[in-house]
């Protein structure tokens, strides 16, 4: 419960700030949601709180209701409640990466995963989220990944256990687009993707999954997580100990070439 309630008081905050502007102007949840380009029932959903609006429609809905910059002032405010409380400090870290570095032991890194797989592994959560906001983590994932449009563009690189690619989280059909979008964007020339192999008899990374990111102005920054529990260290000595441990990895695993090959003899397995 405590998960689904996050940001939920911002959003509606938002949502009656939004109702009272429209009112106001004298318009229906319907007359909004036709000059805006969006459906009546979604206009209702955002008004109730219950769904996260895109930053095009906060914009939009800020001059039609003449709201003089009020509901743009709330907007990256809005945008950060797509997240997990504890996940709002490493999201706004991450887009400002220039670097960031990944390795995953448990789940394809959510900067990869597709829509399909990233609803899958959402929809496994227990106890349960509700279809809201199953959907709003969803859309928050696919929205981080535009860190690969940034220009100029970061260096990223993502070191996944090979037991994360054979794990058939959604079903094969899933597993199969998963495995296809690794290989799509491992191709990109500032994406670097390896796979520790199995049978590798030497693992840095045991202790589990981690993000190294450095930011344009220069800090070097982990995220940890667990459980829905995490932590950002700046402490050098923590930082240091673990980008020290990414260089084995790395060392560890398949070169990036022998990585995407390997991805791609998994599509060919029956």
């Amino acid at each position: 419960m405590a998960e689904q309630d996050d940001g939920a008081g911002l959003l509606r905050a938002f949502g009656r700030q939004l109702k009272l502007l429209r009112e106001r102007a004298g318009l229906s949840r319907a007359q909004l949601g036709a000059r805006l380009g969006y459906g009546e029932d979604l206009i209702a959903s955002v008004e109730l709180g219950r769904r996260i609006p895109r930053p095009e429609l906060i914009d939009r809905a800020d001059h039609e209701l003449n709201a003089g910059g009020v509901l743009i002032a709330m907007k990256d405010e809005v945008a950060r409640a797509r997240y997990p409380a504890f996940f709002r400090d490493a999201a706004k870290l991450e887009a400002e990466a220039v670097e960031l570095h990944a390795y995953d032991a448990l789940v394809v890194n959510g900067l990869l995963q597709t829509d399909e797989y990233a609803r899958a592994v959402f929809s496994m959560m227990r106890p349960p989220f509700d279809d809201d906001l199953i959907e709003q983590r969803v859309s928050a994932r696919l929205a981080r990944q535009s860190l690969f449009a940034k220009r100029p563009a970061p260096t990223l690189s993502f070191v996944i256990d090979e037991s994360v690619l054979r794990r058939p989280i959604g079903g094969s059909g899933v597993q199969r687009g998963q495995l296809e979008q690794i290989l799509l964007i491992g191709q990109q020339r500032n994406v670097e993707i390896q796979v520790m192999p199995l049978h590798r008899k030497q693992n840095a990374g045991l202790a589990g999954p981690f993000t190294l990111i450095e930011t344009k102005d220069g800090r070097r920054i982990a995220y940890v997580e667990v459980q829905n529990v995490s932590h950002v260290h700046t402490e050098r000595d923590k930082v240091r100990g673990l980008e020290v441990k990414y260089g084995i990895l790395r060392a560890q695993a398949l070169t990036p070439h022998e990585s995407l090959e390997f991805v791609e003899k998994l599509l060919g397995e029956p």
